[in-house]
């Protein structure tokens, strides 16, 4: 069985909430709305933040579900939903503009975790700018392409590259050569 927004959803359950059920509703609800607060909380790295996400896409959803065509699986619509819904919020706040680099080396200098503490994935994905973890979650660990991130930042293809590029060497991963990065073909 999937999990996250792999999870499939019953036509049926589809057909009565876009009549406005209440109770297909709650249940489309029960099933992605985990996911969807997941994605947001790896993406902005606050837990308020994310909920509100997932209060705005519901209602966004509901609103847009009757013109939901099914060309896409609806878990990865949705999932776009959360995309677009996380990427705004982090551009409103404005703390997905790029963070000057004497800015990004006193923050990791303050966060560098002391030897004797064990480092995460999470502490280290905290260590980058929004814009820079939204681009290695959404790339390596969500799998869209570069095409897709460049539409979805507003910038090329070579931008998405190079901040992903950037931050994983941010990271180590890169030059450690703990893991292959994947990049699109």
């Amino acid at each position: 069985m999937s999990s996250g927004f792999g999870q499939a959803l019953d036509p049926l359950v589809l057909q009565r909430a876009r009549r406005r059920d209440a109770a297909a509703q709650e249940a489309i609800y029960r099933l992605y709305s985990r996911a969807c607060y997941n994605l947001a909380l790896r993406i902005l790295g606050n837990p308020a933040a994310a909920e509100d996400i997932v209060q705005d896409v519901f209602v966004r959803m509901l609103d847009a579900l009757p013109g939901f065509r099914g060309d896409a699986p609806f878990g990865a619509w949705l999932k776009r939903m959360t995309t677009n819904a996380t990427i705004d919020m982090a551009r409103r706040n404005r703390r997905l503009d790029t963070e000057s680099a004497e800015v990004h080396l006193e923050r990791m200098a303050v966060e560098q975790p002391g030897p004797d503490v064990g480092v995460d994935a999470w502490s280290l994905l905290m260590r980058l700018s929004v814009r820079e973890r939204a681009v290695v979650i959404l790339h390596e660990l969500e799998g869209y392409t570069h095409k897709e991130l460049a539409s979805l930042f507003g910038q090329s293809e070579s931008y998405s590259k190079s901040v992903l590029a950037r931050a994983l060497k941010r990271l180590g991963v890169l030059d450690a050569g703990t893991i292959e990065w994947r990049g699109d073909a």
